[in-house]
């Protein structure tokens, strides 16, 4: 039986949220406590990359966090972004996340479907001749390097932003009695152990956003119970709605 779920995200700012639909229809609690703090770098250390951002026509994003810093570095340094730059992103949801920053049109912003590189991929070689910049955690592998290498992309990847662990307080630690775990990053997956080093999982369900995260979930020894983006839901929300109507209907 799932009642108490730990959302490794910050509380969303407004009532709107499908997690808080989802209390109401499952009697379930969701407590959003985020596991890892993102800190954007300095001007003075991007500058260190010798990465000029006037220098590129598109820029790939992956997460809101990359759009977050990208425009503030920009701000920052008092690089005016063009009007004809074009956005890729992984998933509609950060597609829209843009319009916080700069006017969405459709013929400029472009997004996949599953929350994976490769299914944006055609999007991008169709815009084969764009010179892209992609912006990174300082933590990350080169599996987006080795995919646009492939298909012969002008592109370079930057460190725009950390990602450091949310360390739990010893209060948290004793209150920390959950029976879902949603992790939206193997940052947060590592941030468990980091801050729970004897954690065992017994009977406590995990869900995974993104196929790195799973991975991250797996490689720590842990039972994977839900994986979104999936061929049904490419959402977190709609695949755990999904998974508790399942468990309802195992009672």
């Amino acid at each position: 039986m799932v009642k108490r779920i730990l959302v490794s995200q910050p509380k969303p700012d407004h009532d709107k949220s499908p997690y808080f639909d989802l209390e109401k229809e499952f009697g379930v609690e969701c407590v959003f406590r985020p596991f890892f703090k993102v800190e954007g770098i300095t001007s003075k250390a991007f500058r260190e990359q010798r990465v000029s951002l006037a220098d590129y026509s598109a820029v790939i994003f992956t997460s809101r966090h990359a759009i977050d810093n990208f425009f503030s570095l920009a701000k920052e340094m008092r690089i005016v972004i063009p009007e004809t730059m074009k956005y890729f992103c992984v998933i509609e949801k950060i597609a829209l996340y843009i319009q916080k920053y700069v006017q969405y049109r459709k013929r400029k912003v472009f997004f996949g479907a599953t929350g994976k590189v490769d299914d944006l991929m055609p999007q991008i070689v169709k815009h084969k001749d764009e010179k892209y910049l992609v912006p990174l955690s300082g933590v990350h592998n080169d599996d987006i390097k080795n995919l646009l290498d492939s298909k012969g992309i002008q592109h370079r990847e930057c460190v725009m932003y950390n990602t450091v662990s949310n360390d739990f307080s010893e209060e948290e630690k004793a209150a920390f009695n959950y029976d879902m775990l949603l992790f939206f990053s193997p940052t947060g997956v590592k941030a468990l152990k980091k801050n729970f080093p004897d954690f065992q999982q017994g009977d406590i369900k995990i869900g995974a956003f993104g196929p790195a995260t799973a991975k991250a979930v797996k490689d720590e020894g842990l039972r994977l119970d839900l994986e979104a983006p999936n061929t049904k839901h490419h959402s977190m929300t709609g695949a755990l709605k999904e998974y508790l109507q399942g468990l309802q209907g195992e009672e």
